[in-house]
């Protein structure tokens, strides 16, 4: 019996695969990144209120209107873009499947998408399952620990050309933990309007940011907003990785095909949770600064454990990851340390070249995922201070 040629070209994912051998070894799961802590009370009570009120039939196949009249509310007041509520948005079941149709919508067999490398481990795979070609243009580490993801200009445009259709960009960026600034969205922009290409962005992570970091929506950039796609998320500002609610925000040309190829992939998002969601998405300003203060300190936390237990670690400026580089440690490669690390010291992970595209990328990089309760950080201290006191190899 015979697989496709598509889904021959990628495995399955390593992070959640990760996940089951944190379970099967009895490791603090460090790898996927989902909290470990309730999500707020008051959106929790919402969807209990919801089901109770019967909302339990399909909403319409790409919102209900309330919650959509809630997104376009929200993109209003932080970032001042008035978006048709009616005609620009599709809510999906989670961002994963937002990007996909979205792929699948707007990219013909043949042509060529931009996504940077490291990336999330779904971009690659979405490119292929919708007949593209990906360009992978690759964000170098930082020299110091201060320092920057970067990528080479140049690179980038080379990455460009008459096939180009789209390119996909993440920020704040998993696995990174870069927020790319304003100058180089420009630059994005540039090379977009002089090849006709779509920005597809995904800014799940767009509340969670640190050290003055500042969230900039490619959408909001002069000449972008009829030529992006922006995807976002229940999942990472409220904690509900498992309600799978998310939505793409796009001109009513590009969300008229992006509708169509989501309702016959899943017809439609939970209706209870969309009207959960409508509430959280009207939480005040002091959430999202209480949520970013306190990954802040978790972040703190595992870098300086990291530091001590002799990784090299990349200081994130948004996102709840921190990749880090595992030279000093002797071991082949990242999969044989990251299988160490969950088999014997009771931390599991995510080898860096599940972020690469080409074999060797990442062989010396292990993600650590930080959305996790302070107990739960402290178990996994402690387990990695066995890597301090040279218990390895």
């Amino acid at each position: 019996m015979r697989i496709s040629q598509k889904a021959s070209q990628f495995t399955e994912s390593v992070i959640r695969e990760m996940t089951r051998q944190a379970i099967q070894h009895g490791a603090v799961n460090l790898a996927q990144g989902f909290p470990d802590f309730p999500a707020p009370g008051v959106i929790k009570q919402a969807a209990q209120q919801a089901v109770a009120a019967d909302i339990n039939q399909y909403a319409i196949t790409w919102g209900a209107q309330s919650f959509r009249r809630a997104i376009a509310a929200k993109i209003f007041e932080r970032q001042k873009i008035e978006i048709d509520p009616e005609r620009e948005i599709t809510v999906c079941c989670g961002s994963t499947e937002a990007m996909i149709a979205s792929l699948l919508a707007l990219v013909n067999p043949g042509e060529e998408v931009v996504v940077f490398e490291p990336f999330y481990e779904n971009y690659g795979p979405d490119a292929i399952l919708s007949g593209a070609t990906p360009r992978y243009v690759t964000l170098h580490p930082p020299v110091d620990e201060s320092g920057e993801w970067s990528f080479y200009p140049a690179a980038l445009r080379d990455a460009f050309n008459s096939k180009t259709r789209a390119i996909i960009l993440n920020t704040p960026h998993n696995p990174t933990g870069k927020v790319f600034t304003r100058s180089e969205l420009e630059l994005i922009r540039d090379l977009c309007i002089e090849f006709d290409v779509l920005a597809i962005t995904d800014e799940i992570y767009e509340h969670i940011l640190y050290d003055g970091a500042e969230h900039i929506s490619i959408a909001t950039i002069e000449g972008m907003r009829e030529r992006t796609v922006t995807i976002n998320s229940l999942s990472k500002s409220y904690s509900v990785t498992g309600w799978r609610v998310g939505w793409a925000i796009a001109p009513p040309s590009l969300t008229a095909a992006i509708r169509k190829v989501h309702d016959f992939l899943t017809v439609g998002a939970a209706a209870p949770l969309q009207a959960a969601g409508a509430v959280a998405l009207g939480l005040p300003n002091s959430y999202y600064e209480q949520l970013a203060a306190g990954y802040k300190k978790r972040r703190d936390l595992l870098l300086n454990a990291l530091s001590q237990a002799r990784f090299k670690v990349y200081r994130p400026a948004g996102a709840y990851y921190i990749m880090t580089d595992i030279s000093e440690f002797s071991f082949e490669n990242d999969r044989a340390f990251a299988t160490y690390l969950v088999q014997e010291i009771g931390v599991a992970t995510v080898p860096g070249s599940s972020f690469y595209s080409h074999p060797g990328g990442g062989a010396h990089q292990i993600r650590f995922a930080f959305c996790k309760q302070p107990k739960t950080l402290q178990r996994a201290i402690e387990n990695l201070q066995k890597l301090q006191q040279g218990r390895y190899r």
